[in-house]
């Protein structure tokens, strides 16, 4: 569950390791009012607040199951599987949209995702992950980091990867926890 939890936001994407974001169906480039009711993002307008399947993307957030993130990406309901029924959270901010749109250094800059598993609710799996990622010239480089998190897609950190799984084993699990842990200013 560990890592398929991770890769959950960017099954759907093309991973590369230049410094280009990963696009995913999270988020699609840097949001843009368009009026009250609706925003921009990539050329594409959405309505404010929630969509059906879980998705805010004026806000940068995702509020649903692995079931509903399935959907969303054109998959089966069942696609995550034990953990199809579990809730997921999403955030992201605008750079991480921008890194997405333009995938430059100067775009990617701050950029940071966050997601939150929770599989403790009824026919839940019983799995709760936290994982926090933000772009990284270290990573972008090709070098380690040295703080106690670790590099993927090329180009980001993960600051924090921890839970628990029953289907893992016992206690709680820290695969990075990198100091410090925010994602900076």
């Amino acid at each position: 569950m560990k890592r398929w939890l991770f890769v959950l936001p960017f099954v759907l994407a093309a991973c590369s390791s230049d410094l280009a974001a990963p696009t995913s169906v999270m988020s699609d480039a840097t949001p843009a009012k368009a009026s009250s009711g609706t925003c921009t993002v990539n050329g594409t307008t959405y309505s404010r607040g929630f969509d059906a399947n879980g998705y805010n993307r004026c806000a940068g957030n995702f509020n649903g199951t692995g079931s509903s993130w399935c959907v969303a990406g054109g998959q089966a309901a069942d696609c995550m599987g034990i953990y199809s029924a579990d809730k997921l959270v999403m955030k992201w901010n605008d750079a991480w949209d921008a890194c997405n749109a333009l995938g430059t250094p100067e775009a990617c800059a701050g950029a940071w995702n966050d997601n939150e598993w929770n599989g403790m609710g009824k026919g839940g799996s019983g799995a709760v992950w936290h994982y926090k990622t933000v772009w990284s010239a270290t990573c972008a480089a090709g070098l380690t980091p040295t703080d106690g998190g670790y590099c993927i897609w090329g180009a980001y950190e993960v600051l924090m990867d921890q839970g628990k799984d029953p289907n893992l084993g016992p206690g709680h699990i820290w695969y990075a926890h990198a100091k410090p842990n925010g994602y900076g200013s």
